[in-house]
């Protein structure tokens, strides 16, 4: 993964690469948003079936992508008793606009940062 904008201007990145910088996910966090995608809702347990991972493993993944907005938790009640979770994943276009989302926000940050860039730096003298 490039650690600088030039790198990342003159690499050759994927789109997982990009979705993982600008939301703060891992590589097993896309893993299990894709797979949330083409299977449908599912636990935690199912998940890390699937995945090939402890459940703690995919349950992390899960809490990482609820803390992003990529996935949300539902309570399902089991009719004998109790309840168990299923994770739901967003659809692909709405994490397309949160990726837009947080690189305009932090466009505009970087743009006023700049503004200023030559008195601020010269400051430190």
């Amino acid at each position: 993964m490039p650690r600088s904008i030039p790198e990342m201007i003159r690499g050759d990145f994927k789109c997982e690469d990009i979705a993982k910088c600008i939301l703060g996910i891992k590589e097993i966090d896309i893993d299990t948003y894709k797979t949330l995608v083409a299977k449908g809702p599912m636990t935690a347990e199912s998940l890390g079936v699937i995945l090939n991972r402890e459940r703690s493993t995919a349950y992390r993944s899960l809490q990482n992508l609820m803390g992003c907005g990529l996935v949300r938790r539902e309570t399902r009640t089991i009719s004998s008793g109790g309840y168990y979770y299923e994770y739901i994943a967003l659809e692909p276009s709405r994490m397309k606009e949160m990726v837009h989302g947080n690189i305009d926000q932090w466009y505009n940050k970087m743009k006023k940062l700049v503004a200023d860039i030559d008195k601020d730096i010269m400051k430190t003298l």
